[in-house]
């Protein structure tokens, strides 16, 4: 059992669900991202997100590509992430989970890299560009360290892959609510509610909903079907929106993060 499941076990015992915001490592710096995962934290978030800046993301839109550009031009290395980890996350009352690409996670080690995680007070991983096909290794060894391997379903997943998705993954899984990249949108599909309750039949994992999610409306419908809410692109624009004075990002950000979580409940 790792924090995730501790804590979507005490969620499901409790009728509550998930808000998990994300944010990039390291911009607009890193010290500010600590700053800001304490504030979410203290907001109520159940789990953060911390991205890993890569050069080639995958599914993400422009205003995260563009804090992961702003975050790799001041060469940032996955060693100061680590450390900041490891100082931030035991006062943390949430879970954190990094969104990091496979080619990071392979040229690291498998087993390095998630013994360094979890040693850096990480409770998971988000791998989107890991084909299930070639998830077997990287699943045994999270199972092994009691650590999360989070994978995507997306709307284009045929059903019996998104089978195969579920049972090679730990923790929740990350259900994408559009077809195309990160960003938020207006309206969310129809088609999303049908989906989720199609997957729930087939796991018992939790799942939570992520892409496109920015109003306090989209939270408010996802409530019923989801575990759990992502949101990104909107707390990554008002962190580079805001950054030139911190306290009012912190305030804007916690003031943000606050209207979404009762929307939740």
């Amino acid at each position: 059992m790792s924090a995730v499941d501790d804590l979507f076990t005490e969620l499901r015992r409790s009728g509550r669900k998930a808000f998990i915001p994300f944010v990039t490592a390291g911009d607009p710096d890193l010290e500010f991202t600590a700053a800001v995962l304490r504030e979410l934290a203290d907001q109520g978030s159940a789990i953060c997100e911390l991205g890993i800046p890569y050069s080639d993301p995958i599914a993400d839109g422009p205003v995260i590509q563009a804090s992961y550009t702003r975050a790799l031009e001041q060469r940032i290395k996955l060693s100061q992430i680590f450390d900041v980890t490891t100082e931030v996350t035991p006062a943390l009352p949430c879970p954190v989970v990094m969104m990091v690409s496979y080619a990071i996670v392979y040229r690291h080690g498998l087993e390095s890299f998630v013994k360094r995680a979890k040693l850096a007070g990480v409770s998971g991983v988000i791998v989107p560009d890991l084909l299930v096909d070639e998830a077997d290794e990287l699943s045994r060894i999270c199972a092994a360290e009691d650590f999360s391997l989070i994978q995507l379903v997306t709307p284009t997943t045929p059903r019996e892959r998104a089978v195969k998705i579920a049972q090679s993954s730990s923790g929740f899984i990350y259900f994408v609510s559009v077809t195309g990249i990160t960003g938020e949108r207006s309206d969310l599909p129809a088609e999303l509610f049908q989906n989720v309750s199609w997957l729930r039949d087939q796991t018992d994992l939790p799942i939570c909903i992520g892409f496109g999610i920015s109003q306090p409306e989209h939270v408010s419908a996802l409530a019923p079907v989801a575990d759990g809410v992502i949101v990104g692109s909107a707390i990554v624009r008002r962190i580079h929106e805001r950054a030139s004075d911190r306290e009012a990002a912190l305030r804007d950000i916690g003031e943000y993060s606050a209207s979404l979580i009762q929307a939740l409940s």
